[in-house]
């Protein structure tokens, strides 16, 4: 073992996905899935169904902690990932936030239509967070690597302006058209609130950190590099600037050919990869050597056998050459059943480049 391989090789044994993060190529990827903490799990729905909904139990930091904790227990992954969600940084910057049963999250007032001057931020809304990451820290093994995250201000803001989510986030893309000042407004304000939410994060002992732009597909090129790119890079650089160890990953969701730019773009440390994107295109397209993440689509595992086994080795070859974090394109869906991670897990691990 030569090069950065070599200088990581202690890393390799203590924190696989945090050498990767870091440049090591292992024979076997890492692995973590978006959303390995959820409903699928049996033990997840009953500690839910005790707390009595989404957000209680989020702002309960034990439950919280004991979430993040439950699919370490049950499939040994590389990776944990905090249990939280991205609206919790809205929720500080000044706006109510509640959960209707079936039909998703709400947020008020509606940005469309009053001005941010009329939120009252409240960063103490984030304390219960930082309480779950140290309570997970102080549990977790020695070769885990703690992944806090937060919503790239993209997406959040097509929360904020529409009070919901949407399909085609169109309240969102027509106040960025029509009165870009404005958005631009929220957009800075979304990216300031999410650096001190994750340097919080990264003080409580997350080790890495991961932005979410859920929804990053449904820009057009211009609006793309304004809305996605940009503000990413500011989050990046302020980060960067306090924690300058910290590893980023961006997870620009649905960039499919922006991904180059966003990744060249942003200076973020690893790319996740969506289901939609050619893996062998993707290495050939991303910088040398940057650290990828994904790309199995979560419906393949859902079928399970042979399905995933192709696509498995399709993954693995495409990314043999770089950093290789091996996950989803995007979180692990409800009716996934357990013995198809458990053979997803194996069929990984048995693997050798």
């Amino acid at each position: 073992m030569t090069g950065p391989d070599a200088a990581l090789s202690n890393d390799l044994t203590a924190k696989p996905l945090l050498s990767v993060l870091k440049g090591a190529r292992p024979a076997v990827p890492p692995m973590w899935l978006m959303r390995q903490a959820g409903r699928y799990l049996p033990e997840y729905r009953a500690l839910r169904a005790e707390k009595g909904g989404f957000l209680e139990l989020v702002y309960d930091s034990a439950a919280a902690a004991e979430v993040t904790l439950q699919p370490l227990r049950r499939f040994g992954f590389d990776g944990a990932i905090l249990f939280s969600d991205i609206l919790i940084v809205p929720y500080a910057m000044g706006q109510d936030l509640w959960f209707e049963a079936g039909e998703g999250p709400r947020l008020a007032p509606v940005l469309a239509e009053t001005e941010l001057s009329v939120l009252k931020p409240d960063f103490s809304r984030f304390e219960a967070v930082y309480e779950t990451v140290r309570q997970v820290k102080a549990a977790l093994d020695s070769h885990v690597t703690f992944l806090g995250f937060a919503g790239s201000p993209w997406t959040i803001a097509t929360y904020m302006v529409a009070g919901q989510g949407s399909k085609d986030q169109g309240a969102a893309r027509r106040l960025a058209y029509s009165q870009p000042e404005k958005f631009g407004a929220i957009i800075d304000a979304i990216a300031d609130a999410t650096v001190v939410y994750l340097s919080g994060q990264i003080e409580a002992g997350v080790e890495a950190v991961q932005l979410f732009d859920s929804w990053a597909g449904s820009l057009a090129p211009l609006e793309f590099d304004r809305w996605v790119i940009q503000p990413n890079r500011r989050i990046v650089e302020k980060l960067k600037a306090i924690h300058p160890e910290i590893p980023v990953i961006g997870f620009p969701k649905g960039a499919g050919a922006k991904l180059a730019d966003y990744a060249a773009g942003t200076g973020v440390d690893a790319v996740g990869v969506d289901e939609t994107v050619d893996p062998h295109w993707a290495d050939r397209a991303l910088p040398q050597g940057l650290p990828v993440q994904g790309n199995l689509d979560p419906l393949a595992l859902i079928a399970g056998g042979r399905a995933v086994e192709e696509a498995v080795d399709n993954i693995r070859a495409a990314f043999a050459g770089r950093p290789h974090i091996f996950n989803l394109g995007h979180g692990i869906l409800p009716d996934t059943p357990i013995d198809h991670v458990e053979a997803l897990i194996s069929h990984v691990r048995r693997m050798r480049s």
